[in-house]
């Protein structure tokens, strides 16, 4: 029955006449072994290059889909305004607020969006069902020509499952109006054809004294050709999420009783999110050495937030909230050629382009979520168009280089009908070098050095921007592309199902974007520099206990000479441990996260505290059922998910008060789950 719902799903989702391609096809199927134990030794490029397949993170306990960001060592997934919207992501000293320079692309489709109506880089995961994950390839720092935008610090791609062990129907329930249900499929149509098919759909109040009312649907469908020498697939997603959020709080409101823990200011605020795609990948083999990757996609996407930071700083009487708003169409295709040039030469060349059409970005003052005025609103169309070749040479037998040189060029036309005079075009053009050496010096050791640069872009209304929409003021224009520059030092040990891997890293920005909390928005500031030091480890200890943890320190600041300046919200250091116990029928696993205290002042007088989280998790598989029991944040910690300082001015309070703004972590909560397979 499955099967044929999978078959139909798939046919519904590929009626819209929408076509396109995307990135690379992994032509594994469903992975069944943990990626991390794959040997990389003689394979990667750098030490904090690395795989994670599916089975090391299934029986990881998720409250939502943005924690799959944290199955790369070092990365922190938070939330501060409910489970529909991006998540707030930290890495290597990054506060990369919703994505500004961490990428990310699912079956080859990126998801990061530029010139975002929210943020510069919105990257939501929502949509992403993790029960369909099939593995995660993650890259840190510029060190590779095929990472683009935003990947300053980190890039990853997701890859869905191709195939199934077995069809599946799954029920989860918890506590705070929790039920989750997922259902999934997949029909071999002949050897080579494979059509698949998965729904998820959620509902969740939360802990909150508002309810959430959070309402999910996610759809996917996936048909496969796997021949002999060539693989073609095409994917089309749906996603549909609305939520009420409680978004973070005034400290000085807890403390004085107004509202308690999980309490609100504005009952208005939430968002409405809808995302519809259709990808297409294939790649062919041209005899020995040599294959050709191609793809492209066509993505429609819809978005609208309520928010409200400050209450009533700006206007006592209908209050600060306010609507940003984004609506767009966005596309490109891509082509990618790997061939063995020789026995110590591969070289892999490219050329991708991509095209947004933002019909509608916006912000608006609203109360109630009802518009009353209009602070900016217009359109955009911005395109981009790269190139890249990347080789690989052998010096030695032990010893090989990677070098690489990436070409991007960027086009905008901005149209502003709230403000004409801040309509216009732009361009930007910039090279990337990268280069980097292996040296391999025993069988399970291996030491690496790497340098690269690379960008992110920047909304690209700052670019044609002449007067502050806000204030009314002469306003700087800013290039389209920043510069971001990584050093690299790092080493690789592995031994069967040993793997560990520790890296010394700096990097630089020509400008840090920084999320500005009494606006709800990114906006471009100084020159940046990090240096930090990372670790990780996997170990498959025996049949029944796999262990893994990863952890990184870094100093963040501005790079202001003659001045110590923090950067807001670069967390100072990250940490998590994890083990998975398997007693035949039985799965126990645990997991630690931990984050740490954050400047939230450049002066660095004042900082968040540190935040600890452990989950628990337990899998009994009887016949082809599955029963599941999970808590979360086990130890029932107090701590904040996020921590800002800015001034806000609550109804009845005489004049603005500078202070700590919190979302707490969502207290300890029972899930259970129950997954029949056939």
């Amino acid at each position: 029955m499955l099967r044929l719902f999978g078959s139909v799903c798939f046919a519904a989702l590929v009626a819209p006449s929408a076509m396109a391609h995307g990135d690379d096809i992994n032509t594994l199927d469903a992975v069944v072994v943990h990626g991390r134990a794959i040997t990389m030794i003689g394979e990667a490029g750098a030490a904090s290059e690395g795989v994670v397949g599916y089975a090391d993170f299934e029986d990881r306990p998720l409250s939502r889909a943005g924690e799959l960001v944290e199955v790369i060592p070092g990365a922190v997934a938070t939330q501060h305004s409910g489970e529909g919207k991006a998540n707030q992501y930290f890495l290597r000293g990054f506060n990369l607020d919703h994505g500004t320079d961490f990428s990310a692309s699912v079956d080859g489709v990126p998801v990061n969006l530029r010139t975002h109506g929210h943020g510069q880089g919105y990257l939501d995961l929502n949509f992403i069902i993790p029960e369909l994950m099939e593995r995660v390839d993650y890259a840190k720092g510029p060190y590779s020509a095929r990472a683009g935008d935003f990947s300053a610090a980190g890039s990853a791609r997701y890859t869905t499952m191709s195939d199934l062990d077995a069809n599946f129907v799954q029920l989860g329930f918890g506590e705070n109006g929790y039920l989750r249900g997922v259902a999934a499929g997949a029909s071999h149509l002949s050897d080579e054809r494979t059509i698949l098919g998965a729904v998820e759909l959620q509902t969740y109040e939360g802990p909150w004294a508002l309810d959430q009312d959070l309402s999910k649907v996610n759809v996917l469908g996936k048909y496969i050709y796997d021949g002999f020498d060539s693989r073609y697939e095409i994917i089309a997603t749906a996603y549909d999420n609305s939520w009420t959020s409680t978004d973070q709080v005034p400290l000085r409101a807890v403390q004085s009783g107004q509202i308690d823990r999980f309490g609100f200011i504005d009952p208005d605020l939430g968002g409405e999110t809808t995302r519809y795609s259709i990808a297409a990948n294939g790649n062919v083999r041209h005899g020995i050495g040599a294959r050709t990757y191609f793809g492209g996609y066509i993505v429609n996407y819809d978005f609208s937030l309520w928010s409200n930071f400050t209450y009533f700083l700006d206007d006592p009487i209908n209050g600060d909230e306010f609507e940003q708003r984004d609506s767009r169409t966005y596309l490109g295709a891509n082509v990618r050629h790997e061939r063995r040039v020789s026995d110590k030469l591969d070289v892999t060349a490219g050329v991708e382009f991509r095209f947004d059409d933002i019909n509608e970005i916006g912000l608006y003052r609203t109360a109630g979520r009802q518009r009353l005025s209009t602070v900016r609103n217009g359109s955009v169309e911005e395109f981009s168009v790269s190139g890249f070749v990347e080789g690989r040479y052998a010096l030695s037998e032990t010893l090989r280089a990677r070098f690489g040189l990436r070409g991007d060029w960027y086009d905008a036309d901005v149209t502003s009908q709230s403000l004409p005079v801040n309509s216009g075009s732009a361009d930007d053009a910039m090279l990337s070098p990268s280069f980097g050496l292996a040296w391999q010096a025993a069988d399970a050791l291996e030491f690496y050095a790497n340098y690269g640069q690379g960008f992110h872009s920047n909304d690209v209304r700052g670019a044609t921007i002449s007067i502050d929409p806000v204030s009314g003021a002469p306003a700087d224009q800013v290039p389209i592309l920043v510069r971001a520059e990584g050093y690299e030092l790092g080493a690789r040990w592995q031994v069967r199902d040993f793997n560990a891997a520790v890296a010394l890293f700096r990097v630089e920005l020509d400008s840090e974007l920084v999320f500005v909390g009494d606006a709800g928005t990114t906006e471009a500031n100084d020159a940046s520099e990090r240096n930090g030091i990372e670790a990780s480890l996997f170990w498959r200890a025996n049949d029944w206990l796999v262990l893994d943890a990863g952890g990184a320190i870094t100093d963040a600041e501005f790079a202001i000479p003659g001045s110590d300046t923090n950067i807001p919200g670069a967390v100072e250091n990250v940490f998590s441990a994890g083990a998975v116990m398997s007693f035949d029928e039985l799965t126990l696993s645990a997991r630690l996260r931990h984050f740490g205290e954050a400047p939230l002042i450049e002066d660095g007088s004042v900082s968040s505290d540190p935040t600890s989280i452990v989950n628990l998790g337990a899998r009994y598989n009887w016949n082809n059922i599955t029963f599941g029991l999970d808590v979360l944040n086990a130890l029932d910690a107090e701590d904040a998910d996020i921590t800002y300082f800015f001034e806000s001015q609550l109804a009845g309070e005489a004049n603005p008060v500078e202070g700590v703004h919190f979302h707490p972590v969502e207290p300890r909560q029972l899930r259970a789950s129950v997954r029949f397979a056939f």
